[in-house]
């Protein structure tokens, strides 16, 4: 099995019956092109994943807040569906470094637009519902997007990753997340920061981004997901 692709099951928990189904999702158009494969882009996917994302989202902010009328019900999907929103938990999954890629996209920094990643993670939950059902993917989205809930849906967004993380090391070991450089790439208009986060509980997670900011509310969001997966 390509290493890509084990090292995203590991990553959101999931193994794949139909591994087709995530190279699937991980295959921008570009890359589909390329190998003259036109079916083999990701975005029927995308369709199907972006109608399942929206589903889960809509369930769980109808239980978590049965005051609230339909308008900020849907205020509040449109933030946590809305494309930087959806780029910003890809790359706390590193999945920008699995897509595929054609090589024109990628020397234009393709691996780092929002809209392609928000794609690509709309992809992926479109491929665990159809290989596994709903209830995996309501999993994997739930479990994603937890950080970003707000305490109320009139409030303009939960807390950021770094914060709500550092509250939960403080709950549980009385001690904060320690964030470290790893490295960053590209030119100067254009860099690729990765950043590692070490928990108190000795346990290491990585992401990357546009910025130094960025890299390490994508690498918060990543460690508060596997939080939630350990206690769940």
């Amino acid at each position: 099995m390509d290493e890509n692709f084990t090292t995203v099951q590991e990553v959101i928990h999931y193994r794949f019956g139909q591994v087709k189904l995530l190279e699937l999702a991980l295959a921008h158009s570009s890359w589909a092109n390329e190998q003259s494969r036109p079916d083999m882009s990701n975005e029927r996917l995308e369709f199907l994943g972006d109608a399942v994302l929206e589903l889960c989202v809509s369930e769980e902010a109808y239980r978590r807040f049965p005051e609230s009328d339909e308008g900020l019900l849907t205020k509040l999907r449109s933030r946590l569906v809305k494309t930087s929103t959806l780029a910003s938990v890809a790359r706390g999954i590193v999945l920008d470094r699995h897509l595929l890629l054609g090589r024109g996209e990628e020397a234009q920094g393709g691996r780092d637009r929002d809209g392609l990643l928000a794609d690509a993670l709309e992809a992926l939950f479109g491929a665990v519902f159809l290989d596994g059902g709903f209830e995996p993917a309501r999993t994997l989205i739930l479990g994603l997007l937890e950080p970003l809930w707000p305490a109320s849906p009139a409030l303009p967004g939960g807390k950021d990753c770094k914060s709500r993380l550092q509250e939960l090391t403080q709950e549980s070991h009385r001690e904060r997340p320690v964030y470290t450089l790893v490295e960053s790439n590209g030119p100067e208009h254009h860099k690729v920061f990765e950043v590692e986060v070490l928990l108190p509980d000795g346990s290491r997670h990585r992401a990357t981004g546009p910025s130094l900011k960025k890299a390490e509310q994508a690498a918060a969001n990543r460690a508060i997901a596997a939080l939630t997966k350990q206690n769940a």
